[in-house]
């Protein structure tokens, strides 16, 4: 869990530019110098743990009509934010595969954390 006090580093000018409860919050910021030598801030790739590590670190969820992948987020992990997790342990890359057929299975990983998840609200490093 995030203590409050370490939420106020995600306002610092020059801090990382995602929040902690982001999945970017990791990922190495580079930066990238236009013609001009003025640079230009960007998110370095974000890879995905392997999916096979992953499989027992999660538990199955059968969607129901008209759920949503923010409402999984809130349900597991108390953020809807956090939707980008079971993203993750799917892998998906829109939220709306995630719930688009009811009666499908997902994996949602557990709060013990997804192999190189990045923390946030309830999830340790892994």
């Amino acid at each position: 869990m995030i203590e409050p006090y370490e939420r106020a580093l995600d306002d610092v000018p020059g801090a990382h530019p995602y929040p902690r409860s982001s999945r970017y919050h990791a990922v190495e910021i580079g930066v990238h110098r236009a013609p001009d030598g003025t640079g230009v801030r960007y998110a370095k790739r974000r890879l995905l743990p392997p999916l096979d590590e992953a499989a027992e670190e999660t538990v199955p969820h059968t969607v129901s009509s008209g759920e949503r992948a923010d409402q999984l987020g809130q349900r597991y992990f108390g953020d809807p934010g956090q939707w980008w997790r079971i993203a993750d342990a799917n892998p998906v890359l829109d939220p709306r595969e995630l719930t688009d057929e009811p009666g499908e299975r997902v994996a949602v990983p557990l709060p013990g954390g997804f192999p190189g998840g990045t923390g946030g609200p309830g999830v340790r490093n892994g």
